[in-house]
């Protein structure tokens, strides 16, 4: 891990998934003020996991890199809400599960920012991009471009905090932002 990271964002799908597009642009357009300007982009470090049991199952190791480095460091698991999940705090356990087998303490485990995107990020880039989603179904396929244009809406949205109906998931996800950010602004 480079040594300037600050956010690690373990993610579903490949580098050549739209997620770390998403991820990388919502991040960055965010701009948050903790992250230390640099010329280069290891700020924030984007991997990817296969599918959703190999990140439950490696989690515990990455935070506990995270851990290690110190509180500069956050640990960020954007994975998808598939239908066998009812919401994000169903998922959130199955992450802890993991976490507390590995020996992660609950102080340790309420440091990582959860991201849950029901039913893929592609259902909140269709709705950033068209003012509605139905997660009850996937969203459509979408090209990097779509998904770095949507999350720069997002990013737009969360700093003038103009209030929007959004999809639950979306909301969930917003809300465990919001708690980095105070955790990070004391």
């Amino acid at each position: 891990m480079p040594s300037r990271t600050q956010i690690v964002c373990m993610h579903e799908g490949s580098k050549d998934s739209i997620d770390p597009v998403f991820i990388m642009r919502v991040l960055k357009d965010l701009a948050p003020s903790w992250i230390r300007p640099s010329t280069g982009s290891n700020g924030i470090l984007p991997r990817g996991y296969g599918g959703r049991d190999q990140l439950i199952a490696s989690m515990p190791a990455e935070l506990k890199v995270c851990l290690k480095r110190g509180s500069d460091t956050t640990l960020m698991v954007w994975a998808d809400l598939n239908h066998n999940m009812p919401d994000g705090d169903a998922l959130k356990r199955e992450f802890w599960e993991a976490a507390h087998k590995a020996g992660i303490q609950p102080e340790e485990f309420d440091s990582v920012v959860f991201v849950f995107a029901k039913d893929r990020i592609e259902n909140w880039v269709e709705f950033l991009n068209t003012g509605k989603t139905d997660e009850r179904r996937e969203g459509p396929r979408v090209e990097g471009k779509d998904a770095a244009d949507a999350a720069r809406k997002l990013a737009r949205m969360c700093v003038e905090n103009k209030p929007v109906d959004l999809p639950v998931s979306l909301q969930w996800s917003c809300r465990n932002w919001r708690k980095l950010v105070a955790r990070m602004n004391r």
